[in-house]
């Protein structure tokens, strides 16, 4: 594959590389967490439940492809595999875990909290590596995190 030459040097490209590559391992956990939740919701609030968390692992799924292809309008590849997800990945999954639905709820907010925060640093060091298109990119990420959050919250209310 030939060199991206976008006027971002090679290091500061892959630096930013490695920011996406951990941010998408993210994502993927938290798709797949609320892909489960949404499989597995019990309760009085299940059919609420069951298509807020469809709509919310969708929105997460839009997320996930936009990622891998800003890494790869970057001249490099994305990881892609469930084993480099769970490697790179911060967030946690629990195997064999079935809360209740407002844990669900709670869980997830933790989750799209603490990508929030990962988003606002991230964002940061993409202007620092000079990727103003992956500091916008990642802006308009974090505030649809923010806006799924606020709709946690809003449930869990």
């Amino acid at each position: 594959m030939e060199k991206a030459n976008i006027g971002i040097q090679e290091s500061d490209r892959k630096s930013v590389v490695q920011i996406l590559n951990a941010l998408l391992a993210d994502e993927y956990v938290l798709y797949t967490k609320t892909r489960n939740y949404h499989w597995n919701v019990t309760g009085p609030q299940f059919n609420d439940l069951h298509k807020f968390f469809q709509a919310q692992y969708e929105e997460l799924d839009a997320s996930i492809d936009e990622i891998a292809e800003r890494t790869r309008a970057l001249g490099d590849k994305s990881v892609a595999t469930l084993a480099e997800f769970v490697k790179t990945a911060r967030l946690k999954e629990s195997p064999g875990d079935y809360p209740s639905a407002q844990v669900m709820l709670a869980n997830l907010l933790a989750d799209h909290e603490a990508v929030i925060r990962t988003l606002r640093a991230a964002a940061d060091e993409a202007e620092k590596h000079n990727d103003m298109g992956t500091n916008d990119f990642l802006i308009g990420l974090m505030e649809k995190h923010e806006k799924m959050a606020w709709m946690l919250r809003a449930f869990s209310a």
